[in-house]
């Protein structure tokens, strides 16, 4: 206990330590075996009660760690007095580490205690059971934070390198954390962590929660810095720090666990466990850039306090309110000696994954978010999203616009109406200038679907949505050069697969929308229609005209039947250029019943 740092004596270290610990429970369990009594009683009298101030105190801490793992694996309750002296001589050092919740904040711990922590904390992952111990857990949360995943101090070493000369010197110590025992232990650690939470009392439970969710804030900001400056530069140091990075979020993704089973139970205020969930979601954010597979813990925590916020609205304001505003998302403040750096807000890949979790979760709780707060938070956001080249981001915005569409059974619902109305003008302008290439036709498709649906029959929006639908259609054909490509229209592939996915979704309208619009919608279909090359037409015809043979709606089907027979003498009769006007003229004239030229027999071979 005491040849330790002598100068002709053995270093501290933490093997050095785990070898105390080990010889400690060699030499225990060969006294009770042995039934050496008196050499126990020496033991704990010298060791565990009455600690000489000349003792190590890493090597205290091991050795009572040795003894607790022979007394947690026998079964003699006569052992128990010393389980109690162990355990109470680690509080007592940890109280000496860490006096109260305070001093267990990452952001002031002091360096010094740096290898007495790494010490306590490996000696609880070897112990087994340990009893609630105060000083313990709040001792467990700062080794967490600040000798485990280290992250924060070494953001700071990487940003205040001035050209970048000390990334060479962090990136050897990076490498040398991952290799240490301490972080190969994190899960073990983590797991006393969690169980230490389970016993604590309230006052540090809800402190050390804080102390967890502004570690994740702390490190969201930092890693989206310290990412942008090394990517592409250091790219081996930033997927070491990934690695700590990722750990840390196992830790995160395990404690808020623990915190959903003990807080968000029957009984419990629900302002407690509103603000809870809120606060879970936001640290989940934070950390899902470091999400890399799918985990049952992950996904029963949102179960758990998703269910809580979609019944709240003050839960669901709140937590959209915590998404970064759109000048935090599209302006990022670069260090000094990067700023020649151009930030991009489509390349933040930290920020892109946080606002993901966003866009994915904020669909189960739209009903409960008011159309004010919709549109000056989430709208800027959803729009800017659609614009984002990943597709399942790009996808997970039009979802978002979807879930609005489809909502509306709250107090605002005229306000509510009024914006979707809104929205539907820039929704259609922002996702057809991305498509093909950034748009991805599923969330195009299940946006102008939701908006059909769900607006008043006759919308204003709705007619300007279809017209610049038709138009993007047109300007998707005519870009193709088909007339060396006889072909091309019999497989629909490569160039105009974007055009007969247009065509689908046009389809698709024909019996979706109300009958206030479906007269325009079937003018402006014919007018594209009459504009393809002969061998086009043909395709489409065959495709309208399965289209409405199988449907069986038997209100717009006569009025379908009518258009369709129409359009076909037309494509028949004339397969050069036909003026718009004409085009409806003619429709406006089959459908009211004065066309008698129709030739059953032309439009039979022609179909």
């Amino acid at each position: 206990m005491e040849l330790w740092d002598k100068s002709d004596g053995p270093s501290a270290s933490v093997s050095n330590g785990l070898m105390v610990l080990h010889l400690m429970e060699w030499s225990f369990s060969n006294f009770i075996n042995s039934h050496s009594t008196d050499k126990i009683d020496l033991f704990s009298r010298e060791v565990l009660k009455n600690t000489r101030p000349t003792f190590s105190l890493f090597a205290v801490v091991m050795a009572a760690a040795g003894v607790l793992r022979v007394i947690n694996r026998s079964e003699q309750k006569a052992l128990m007095e010393f389980k109690t002296s162990a355990e109470g001589r680690i509080e007592i050092i940890a109280h000496g580490l860490v006096s109260s919740a305070r001093d267990a904040d990452y952001a002031i711990v002091e360096p010094r205690n740096s290898f007495l922590l790494q010490c306590l904390s490996l000696a609880l992952s070897k112990s087994g059971p340990f009893s609630y111990q105060a000083h313990v857990f709040l001792c467990l949360t700062t080794a967490l934070l600040t000798e485990i995943f280290p992250l924060p101090r070494i953001y700071v070493k990487i940003q205040e390198s001035p050209s970048g000369n000390l990334v060479r010197l962090v990136l050897n110590e990076v490498q040398q954390h991952l290799d240490t025992i301490i972080f190969k232990e994190a899960g073990a650690i983590t797991g006393v962590f969690c169980n230490q939470y389970v016993l604590a009392d309230e006052e540090n439970r809800s402190a050390v929660e804080d102390i967890i969710w502004n570690y994740c804030w702390d490190v969201y900001m930092w890693h989206r810095q310290v990412a942008l400056m090394l990517r592409d530069r250091e790219e081996v140091l930033l997927e070491n720090l990934e690695k700590i990075a990722e750990s840390a979020f196992f830790m995160v993704v395990f404690f808020a666990l623990a915190v959903t089973k003990h807080k968000l139970v029957l009984g419990a205020p629900q302002e407690i466990q509103m603000r809870l969930s809120v606060r879970i979601l936001v640290a989940f954010s934070c950390m899902e850039y470091f999400r890399r597979m799918r985990l049952p813990e992950y996904m029963d925590t949102i179960r758990a306090v998703v269910t809580r916020v979609q019944e709240n609205e003050s839960a669901c304001v709140s937590f959209v309110e915590s998404l970064p505003s759109y000048d935090d998302m599209t302006n990022q403040a670069v260090p000094s000696s990067f700023q020649k750096m151009e930030y991009l807000w489509t390349t933040d890949e930290v920020q892109t994954a946080r606002i993901l979790f966003y866009l994915r979760v904020i669909p189960t709780c739209v009903e409960c978010i008011p159309a004010s707060v919709f549109r000056k938070v989430l709208a800027p956001t959803m729009f800017l999203y659609m614009g984002h080249p990943t597709g399942k981001v790009s996808k997970a915005s039009h979802s978002v616009f979807v879930a609005f569409m489809s909502s509306g059974k709250d107090g605002d619902l005229d306000e509510r109406v009024t914006l979707k109305e809104q929205l539907v003008f820039y929704y259609a302008k922002r996702s057809l200038e991305g498509y093909p290439g950034i748009t991805p036709f599923e969330g195009l498709a299940s946006g102008v679907v939701a908006l059909v649906r769900h607006l008043p029959a006759g919308s204003p929006s709705i007619f300007y949505c279809i017209s610049c639908l038709i138009e993007k259609a047109d300007s998707l054909c005519s870009s193709v050069d088909t007339t060396p490509k006889t072909d091309l229209w019999k497989s629909w592939d490569g160039e105009l697969e974007p055009f007969k996915q247009m065509l689908d979704l046009h389809l698709r309208l024909l019996s979706l929308v109300d009958i206030q619009v479906l007269p325009s919608l079937m003018r402006l279909l014919a007018q594209l229609v009459v504009r393809l090359p002969s061998n086009g037409q043909d395709m489409i015809l065959n495709e309208l005209y399965q289209h409405v043979a199988e449907s069986d709606d038997v209100i717009r089907k006569p009025t379908l039947v009518s258009w369709l027979q129409s359009l076909s003498y037309l494509c028949y009769q004339n397969t050069s250029k036909k003026t718009p006007k004409g085009v409806a003229q003619v429709i406006h004239d089959s459908m009211s019943g004065t066309t008698d030229s129709l030739s059953m027999n032309k439009i039979s071979a022609r179909l």
